[in-house]
Parts: structure tokens; sequence; C-alpha cells
């Protein structure tokens, strides 16, 4: 349980860290990609996302595989872009770093959970939303680009 709390708090650091360069007026005076959603729905969003991102990470620790190392990297190296990306897009106020960023942390994405599903069904579904989340947060990223050049 232990385990938990500490991948509980290892996630909420990246978080707060990401929360230090909240969306403001720049932000605001954007254009918005089709599809954009409110800005109210991505607190909730992502706080059910970090949580599935550190029960993934725990299930897979406790499952005392051999390969838990590899994956445990990468979990670790994306939850770094996670957070980078929020300094890039509204503390730096550079989408098209930003863009850059997230297509890569998109591809690490993609084979933490590979990875994840081979150590633990359970955790590889639950970062499934997350990849999802971040595949539309990578076309949000390019439409905010786009559009605001």
């Amino acid at each position: 349980m232990r385990a938990l709390v500490l991948f509980v708090l290892i996630v909420a650091v990246a978080a707060a860290f990401g929360g230090f360069f909240a969306p403001g007026a720049w932000f605001a005076a954007l254009e918005r990609p089709p599809l954009a959603p409110p800005n109210w729905l991505f607190a909730p969003v992502w706080t059910l996302l970090y949580l599935f991102i550190a029960v993934s990470a725990w299930l897979v620790w406790r499952s005392g595989r051999q390969t838990t190392t590899h994956a445990l990297v990468l979990w670790a190296v994306q939850l770094a872009l996670n957070a980078l990306w929020s300094l890039l897009f509204f503390g730096l106020e550079r989408p098209d770093l930003a863009l850059i960023e997230i297509l890569v942390l998109l591809v690490i994405l993609v084979a933490n959970a590979v990875a994840f599903f081979r150590i633990s069904r359970l955790a590889g579904v639950l970062f499934v939303p997350y990849v999802a989340w971040v595949a539309f947060a990578s076309y949000l990223n390019a439409g905010f680009w786009f559009l605001n050049r």
C-alpha cells in the first residue's frame, strides 16, 4: 500500500509542476480548433487520468516481474514529458515546441502502454484512456499552433 501512495505522490508532483503553468490571458486570446472542449473539462479529466497513471505503475511494480524496470523507466520518462508540455505550451507560450514534445510523448506513451500490457493487462487497460487523451491533446495542440501562427 505504501508503494501505491508513493506512485500517487510522484504523479501528484508532476501534476503540480504542470499546474504552475496554467492557461492565462495568452491562451484565452487564441483561436480554438474545432472540437476543443471547454476549459473546465480538463481538470476532472486529468485528475482521473493521473489516478490511472499512478495505479497502472503500481500494478506493474507489484507484479514483481523482471521486465518491470524497462516499463517503469518508460513510465518515468513519459511523466516528465507530461509535465514539460505545460511549461512549453503555457509557460513559454510556444505551441510549436509543445507540439513536437507532445508527439514524442505520444510515441513514448504507446511504448509504455505496450510494456504495461505485457506485464499486467489491467495496467495496460488503465493506460489506454491516457494515450487516447494525449492523442486528442496532440490534435488540439496542432490546431492551436496552426490557427495562431
